[in-house]
């Protein structure tokens, strides 16, 4: 197979078949987007749906963690594997990626070296970090079956003597004004694919650009936005309709086509748990404020959501909370009212780790915890 030369963009479409699809991707991201502005604190609320969004575009690429292991790790219960703790360290680095992402496009529009920043964010110190962490791309890369050959290769992209040449032309096509940005979205996305500008992390890299792109265009009012769940669950037609670009006619209207599909579905589920999230936060608030009696409650509660699985421990020295045997005291109430559930009991110099599992198994749709 021979390396992919990819059409500069922009690319034509026949737009009279998306005109459908486009207005229920453009409603039902103005609702998901109506539902953040009314959060009283997204970034709380919503900070275990980014941990998730980071486990699934993650698990595309083969990791197994889950979002409980993520949380319990990071309260401090080691995995039994030494290849989870790769995994959750590859999953932190998405987090912190997008973190890291929001931060820089306050003070400049998204470009190249953005993107090498980011890569080398999400490569740091996990499998591939020896694979061009941070760089685009000198030789050839290819997919296909482990240990295949490039004469049996499933996708070969350009190329790396033209990549400079098509991420300038890409860059571009990012920034310009197009009749409408969720169709540019689409096409941003799948010439990323197409390019594979990386040795490693292309795939993550890739879905880390949707919610960069939403934020940036003012889509949504903060890059909060989840979209690998619907990929995973569509995986075969993810990959087909990402393959058939380039070779075949109609293919970007048929990508793009999928696309909205992926955005207006994926768009409905996140409001869905958005306002699941909050129904159980606005349950729960006059709830633990009748059961501790104290001025100390609703940061409790907040933090308790931000990290809701976390040692007893982690609560000493935090902003807002107070003494220590008072907030033992505030989770012995709590505990016994099961809001918080015990996931491991102190012994000795380890403490006790606490969660609130109602958010937990909301966020995973099973139960986890």
């Amino acid at each position: 197979m021979k390396p992919l030369t990819p059409e500069k963009l922009p690319v034509a479409l026949a737009w009279e078949p998306l005109i459908p699809l486009l207005g229920k991707a453009n409603r039902a991201l103005a609702q998901y987007d109506g539902v953040l502005y009314g959060l009283p604190n997204p970034e709380v609320l919503l900070s275990p749906l980014t941990t998730q969004e980071a486990v699934l575009s993650s698990r595309i690429e083969g990791t197994q963690a889950t979002l409980g292991e993520v949380l319990k790790f990071e309260a401090g219960e080691e995995p039994a594997e030494e290849s989870k703790r790769l995994d959750i360290q590859e999953i932190f680095n998405y987090r912190r990626a997008l973190k890291s992402a929001e931060q820089e496009l306050e003070r400049r529009p998204f470009n190249l070296n953005l993107l090498l920043s980011l890569h080398s964010i999400l490569l740091d110190s996990v499998r591939g970090r020896n694979k061009g962490r941070g760089h685009f791309r000198k030789i050839q890369n290819w997919i296909g079956l482990p240990g295949a050959p490039l004469e049996k290769a499933q996708f070969v992209p350009p190329r790396p003597e033209m990549l400079p040449e098509f991420l300038d032309n890409w860059e571009k096509y990012y920034h310009l004004d197009q009749p409408d940005p969720l169709a540019q979205l689409a096409i941003v996305h799948g010439q990323f694919e197409l390019l594979h500008p990386f040795l490693d992390g292309n795939g993550r890299l890739g879905r880390l650009i949707v919610p960069i792109f939403l934020f940036e265009k003012q889509i949504l009012s903060r890059p909060m936005f989840y979209l690998s769940a619907y990929l995973e669950a569509h995986r075969d037609e993810y990959v087909q309709a990402l393959r058939g670009l380039g070779q075949r006619e109609h293919a970007w209207n048929n990508w793009v086509a999928f696309f909205l599909k992926a955005l207006f579905e994926q768009a409905r589920e996140n409001t869905r748990k958005a306002r699941q999230i909050l129904e159980l936060y606005e349950r729960l608030k006059p709830r633990v404020l009748s059961l501790t009696h104290s001025q100390f409650s609703v940061p409790l509660l907040d933090y308790v959501f931000q990290q809701p699985v976390f040692p007893a421990s982690a609560l000493d020295g935090q902003p807002h909370m107070p003494s220590r045997q008072q907030i033992a005291i505030l989770l012995g109430r709590l505990r016994n009212a099961e809001i918080l559930k015990v996931v491991r009991q102190g012994s000795g110099r380890r403490p006790q780790i606490l969660a609130l599992a109602e958010l937990v198994n909301l966020c995973e749709g099973r139960e986890a915890l």
